[in-house]
C-alpha cells in the first residue's frame, strides 16, 4: 500500500517518524511516498505546498501529515486552507474521547466534530475595500451543506452513532446559516432513526464545557467548527492526543492537527500521540481496521500505564520511549 507522507515542520520529522514505526509494528506494510510542504517546500519549490505535492496525494490519494509551517508575511495562503480547497476535502472529521491514564476533568466524552472545510469565513477570502478597510467574505452554498450534514448523518450512521447536533448562528447571520439550518433540518428528515438538534454556537460552547458527556456527533461550518473542535480537544487532554482526518470524496489527508512546535524541534521530545491516532485513522480508513485497532488499545494501554510518557502527558520520557512502549503494548 502507498502513503504519501508530508512530514512537515518542526517536530514533524519526529513525529511522524514515530508514527510510520508503530504503524510498520501493527504488521501494516506501507510504502511511503515522501511529500514536501511548509517552510521547507517554500525554500525548495517557492511554495509551501507545491502543485507536484498535490499530483502526489491526487494519484495515490491517501495521505498523513505532520504539522506544516505557513510562512508569514509573504502572501502565502494558509498550506491546510489549500490542500482542503485543492483536494476538495470537505469533511474535517475529529474524533474525541476520553483516554484512560489523561487526568481531565470530565470522564464520560465521546463524540465526533464533523467540519465543514471549504466554505465559510475560513476559506480566507478576504479583499482591501479601502485602505484600513478589510472585507471578508462569508460565502455559504446550499450544496456544501446538504453535503457536510449528511456526511455526518451518514457517520451517525455507519458508526452507530444516535444524535446529531447542528451548530449555528442563525438569530444573528439569518441569510447564511439560515440556509445551512434549513438544509440541516431538510436533511434531518431522511435519517428518522437518528435524533436531531440544534443549538447556537454560544450556547453549545456553555453545555459542552458544563458537561460533554450528552453530545454524540456536532456538525457545523467551518469556522465554529475550527474553534469548537479544538475546544472539544481541550476536554479529553489537549491537541496532543487527538487525532484528525481531512476526507473527501476522492481524497484523504490524515492530520495532527496541533502546531510544529519550533522551540522543541530536533530535542527528541515532543508527544507523537496525536499523529500516532491520526495514522490509525488512516489505516480503519483504507481497510486495515484490525491493525487500527490494536494501535489504539495500544495507545489507551500506554497512556493508562504512565510509562516513558513525554513531559505533556506528566512523564520523564521522550518521543522514542513512549513510542517504543505504544509498540510494545501492541504485543500484549
Amino acid at each position: 500500500m502507498k502513503v504519501v507522507l508530508l512530514e512537515g515542520d518542526g517536530i514533524g520529522p519526529e513525529v511522524t517518524s514515530a508514527a510510520c514505526r508503530v504503524v510498520a509494528a501493527a504488521g501494516v506494510a506501507v510504502d511511503w511516498i515522501r511529500a514536501d510542504a511548509g517552510l521547507n517546500a517554500a525554500e525548495t519549490h517557492g511554495d509551501p505546498l507545491p502543485e507536484v505535492t498535490l499530483d502526489l496525494i491526487r494519484q495515490h490519494r491517501v495521505a498523513l501529515k505532520g504539522p506544516c509551517t505557513t510562512p508569514v508575511g509573504k502572501g502565502y495562503r494558509s498550506i491546510n486552507v489549500r490542500l482542503r480547497k485543492g483536494l476538495d476535502l470537505y469533511a474535517s472529521v475529529r474524533p474525541v474521547k476520553t483516554i484512560p491514564g489523561v487526568k481531565v476533568p470530565y470522564e464520560k466524552v465521546d463524540l465526533i466534530v464533523v467540519r465543514e472545510n471549504t466554505e465559510g469565513l475560513y476559506a480566507g477570502l478576504e479583499h482591501q475595500v479601502i485602505p484600513g478597510v478589510i472585507e471578508s467574505l462569508r460565502v455559504i452554498t446550499k450544496p456544501a451543506c446538504e453535503r457536510i450534514v449528511r456526511y455526518a448523518f451518514d457517520y451517525a450512521r455507519t458508526a452507530g452513532r444516535k444524535r446529531v447536533t447542528f451548530c449555528h448562528k442563525a438569530d444573528v447571520m439569518r441569510l447564511s446559516d439560515g440556509l445551512f439550518l434549513e438544509c440541516a433540518r431538510a436533511v434531518a428528515e431522511e435519517y428518522p432513526f437518528i435524533a436531531f438538534d440544534e443549538k447556537p454556537i454560544d450556547n453549545l460552547c456553555l453545555e459542552l464545557a458544563l458537561d460533554p458527556s450528552p453530545f454524540d456527533v456536532l456538525v457545523m461550518e467551518n469556522l465554529f467548527g475550527d474553534v469548537i473542535s479544538d475546544l472539544c480537544a481541550g476536554l479529553v487532554g489537549g491537541l496532543g492526543v487527538v487525532p484528525g482526518a481531512n476526507l473527501g470524496s476522492r481524497y484523504a489527508v490524515f492530520e495532527a492537527v496541533h502546531g510544529s512546535a519550533p522551540d522543541i524541534a530536533g530535542q527528541g521530545i515532543a508527544n507523537p500521540t496525536a499523529v500516532i491516532r491520526s495514522a490509525a485513522m488512516m489505516l480503519d480508513y483504507v481497510g486495515e481496521r484490525a491493525a487500527a485497532a490494536r494501535i489504539e488499545l495500544a495507545v489507551a494501554r500506554t497512556l493508562q500505564a504512565g510509562h516513558g510518557l513525554t513531559k505533556d502527558l506528566g512523564g520523564t520520557g521522550n518521543t522514542q520511549t513512549i513510542t517504543d512502549e505504544i509498540i510494545k503494548h501492541l504485543g500484549a
